[in-house]
């Protein structure tokens, strides 16, 4: 017997259901759209895929490009070159160039400064220099490059100071220079030995206290000369005022003296390789403080030099060497020379070093005809090559570096362009230690400008990397917990209405401009914890204690009275204990700051040998924190929240208690999410700029001292970015720094998804 309803089709549904189903063309239709929006979703969400690869490899690209200029060599483009402009037959002391390249001044030993073009060499002015007619040119001096001083040593012990000088107008709006000489302590000869014996060696450098004039003189001794000028308002007369002194003769034969521009020093190189310094910061009780042995026994210093500032010595010898030297303090707190950092050498003895005008660096010309140029800061052989003949007599270097003129032993000049734009980069100045001028030994450090061309730019990366990661460390040690065990709880404990309250909340914050977070850090924040550092750490050593307290109270409760709670709304408890504890134990701060550390906590921690900033990681930890705990606590909750059901219940109904069902089966299932949400903060972390920018206090020091601040590789670059000029080292320096971090994000994220995936294959089977 049928059991069949008749009131019901063949295909389960009754005749009104099947009249209200859509005819077979609309199903084709539909289906057809359906797979129409797949495709389109498929594809589209690839299209995006693709696109911010490709995104973020433009990204690398562009930053590649602005760093790629500093890992150019340098190298020269010789020109035709010419006859010496002047007397062929005088021997030619000093070549220099001014800054527009135009035009070149020869200074010869027969007195005589020749300005001329330096395309060409045609003659634009001769000035004769005011010898007096009994004496003769025995030594002959230049200052540091950017003072365009000269001084000529006379053979009846006295010298001719001159600086050339050029006039700049623009008739008809074409650039015009007018070439002279001027003489800064009149053009009478200044007396340097009051016995009238001929001055041999000579050195002479300006500084902020006038001029200072060392000389060796004919029966060896070493002579001492500074000289102020003053000039009345009224007349404009100007009034030099001389002090003699007379410094301990040197012994050997000597070969080079200097003098620094601070008028604290005097070097005297000998035939014996040896440097002698000499102490002259107070003039009147002069003394040689050391000797000091540059080279070997077999070989003698052909070369001596300051770099700009007349901090580091340049010394080149007979066997082609090159090194720098220094003074520093020792363990007695005594500045001694020391030796610095040597250079690639050259394969003949070295005939002259002509050092930059605004930078540590230096080009060496040497007996056979090879020209190298050098950087100190760095410790770079940019280029070496030979270029003539014979030996190189005279190097002058254009004052923006970009134009050279070289003399050769026959008298011909030869022009040539310069392109070295960067040298202060090497991997050895970015990423190692570097001794610094001034520095007792070598460091890492980021001081990227200084007040004048005297002190080079530091541009360790170190400090602003290990900054970077210091911040992100303290930020991630207190996000990690609080995010990850927030999630738990809010996916695995609480109730739903509730997690519906909690989690859009904590989302929410998310969209917190960090720029308001860094302020509040910044301005609140760091007061606040300085003023109430006991309470601080009472807070966090008393909260979890005060949680577990509360926890245990509650199980001990009547079950009358808990059951009147409803289930996973426990938590609500704790807010009122937790405010109630962080108000007393601010309350309580001034009292045990008294009680255990004598009334200042930083004080304290200052004789403990701590060192307490006010913008801290401590505050950048906590601040950054509330930052990236958001971040965490959605993807982790999200992981925890989708652990299938009846994994948690086969685990309940196998007896295991809901922490242990937590530990053994929530957490490993969800831990490919949980680890993915951490590498997410810490990436959220690293790329931070604004907090960091605001309650750091931007120093770019290297330690983990939670008191101490830092510098990170994001806000080093929002600092100094706009204070740099476009295409300058520092600018393409920090383009590195955030090329830097583009790869440690990508490296760091690339392991998390390794790790991640490793994670998901081993949890997979559950």
């Amino acid at each position: 017997m049928s059991t069949t309803n008749p009131a019901i089709g063949r295909g389960g549904e009754s005749p009104r259901d099947a009249a209200l189903l859509p005819s077979g063309d609309k199903r084709a239709r539909l289906r057809k759209w359906r797979y129409f929006k797949d495709g389109v979703s498929r594809y589209g969400v690839g299209a995006g895929g693709i696109g911010v690869v490709v995104a973020l490899g433009l990204i690398f690209v562009y930053l590649f490009y602005e760093v790629v200029p500093m890992l150019m060599p340098a190298d020269v483009t010789p020109h035709e070159s010419y006859q010496i402009p002047g007397e062929p037959a005088a021997q030619t002391l000093h070549l220099a160039i001014e800054r527009y390249q135009e035009l070149g001044v020869r200074f010869s030993d027969d007195g005589v400064a020749t300005f001329f073009e330096t395309p060409d060499g045609e003659v634009r002015n001769s000035v004769d220099l005011p010898i007096p007619a009994e004496a003769r040119i025995t030594s002959f001096a230049a200052a540091e490059a950017r003072q365009r001083l000269v001084a000529y040593g006379l053979s009846d012990g006295t010298a001719v100071v001159a600086r050339h000088d050029y006039d700049l107008t623009y008739p008809d709006n074409v650039r015009h220079i007018e070439p002279k000489l001027t003489f800064p302590l009149g053009e009478e000869p200044v007396v340097m030995d009051a016995q009238g014996e001929p001055l041999i060696q000579v050195a002479i450098q300006e500084g902020s206290r006038g001029f200072a004039i060392a000389g060796l003189t004919a029966d060896n001794r070493l002579v001492f000369s500074l000289y102020r000028t003053s000039t009345n308002v009224f007349t404009g007369e100007t009034q030099i005022n001389h002090s003699a002194y007379e410094l301990p003769s040197p012994p050997g034969v000597t070969r080079r003296v200097l003098v620094d521009s601070d008028h604290r020093a005097v070097f005297v190189a000998d035939n014996q390789s040896r440097i002698h310094y000499y102490d002259v910061s107070t003039p009147s009780n002069p003394r040689r403080v050391e000797a000091v042995r540059v080279l070997g026994d077999d070989h003698d210093v052909t070369a001596m030099e300051f770099l700009v500032g007349t901090q580091s010595i340049i010394v080149g010898g007979s066997d082609g060497s090159l090194s720098q030297w220094f003074l520093a303090r020792d363990e007695e707190n005594v500045r001694r020379l020391r030796h610095v950092r040597s250079f690639e050498s050259q394969p003949a003895p070295i005939a002259t070093i002509s050092p930059e005008l605004a930078r540590k660096g230096f080009l060496v010309g040497d007996a056979a005809g090879g020209l190298s140029i050098h950087y100190a800061t760095s410790n770079r052989t940019l280029m070496q090559d030979t270029i003539l003949d014979g030996p190189i007599q005279a190097i002058g270097v254009s004052p923006v570096n970009r134009a050279l003129l070289v003399l050769g032993p026959d008298g011909q000049v030869l022009p040539m362009s310069l392109r070295n734009p960067h040298p202060q980069v090497s991997l050895s100045a970015l990423w190692g230690k570097v001794w610094y001028e001034g520095r007792d030994e070598p460091t890492y450090t980021w001081q990227s400008s200084g007040a004048t061309d005297d002190f080079e730019p530091k541009f360790s990366l170190v400090p602003v990397t290990l900054g970077t990661i210091k911040a992100a460390f303290y930020a991630m040690l207190f996000a990690t917990p609080l995010a990850i065990m927030g999630a738990v709880y809010t996916a695995y404990f609480m109730q739903r209405h509730l997690r519906g309250i909690v989690k859009p909340t904590v989302e929410v914050m998310e969209a917190l401009p960090t720029v308001i977070l860094g302020f509040l850090a910044g301005l609140w924040l760091a007061p606040f914890i300085e003023a109430h550092l006991p309470a601080v750490f009472s807070i966090f050593i008393l909260l979890p204690l005060l949680m577990l307290a509360v926890g245990f109270a509650w199980t001990r409760l009547p079950e009358a009275i808990r059951a009147r709670i409803p289930v996973g709304t426990e938590m609500l408890i704790l807010i009122p204990a937790v405010l109630l504890m962080v108000w007393v134990c601010v309350q309580l701060s001034p009292m045990v700051e008294v009680w255990f550390f004598d009334g200042s906590t930083r004080q304290w921690l200052t004789e403990m040998g701590i060192t307490y900033d006010q913008r801290n990681a401590l505050v950048v930890g906590i601040a950054m924190g509330f930052a990236v705990i958001p971040t965490i606590f959605s993807i982790a909750e999200d992981a925890v929240y989708t652990v299938p059901r009846h994994l948690t219940q086969g685990s309940l109904a196998l007896g295991a208690t809901a922490w242990q069902t937590v530990v053994g089966v929530v957490l490993p299932t969800a831990s490919p999410g949980i680890f993915a949400a951490v590498m997410m903060g810490f990436g959220r972390a690293v790329g931070e700029t604004m907090i960091v920018l605001m309650a750091t206090g931007n120093t770019p020091v290297i330690n983990f001292n939670i008191f101490e601040g830092m510098r990170t590789l994001s806000a080093n670059i929002a600092v100094e970015l706009t204070e740099t000029a476009v295409g300058s080292t520092h600018y393409r320096i920090l383009f590195l720094s955030a090329l830097v971090l583009l790869v440690l994000t990508f490296v760091l994220n690339t392991a998390a998804e390794i790790v991640r995936q490793r994670l998901r294959q081993r949890y997979s089977n559950l």
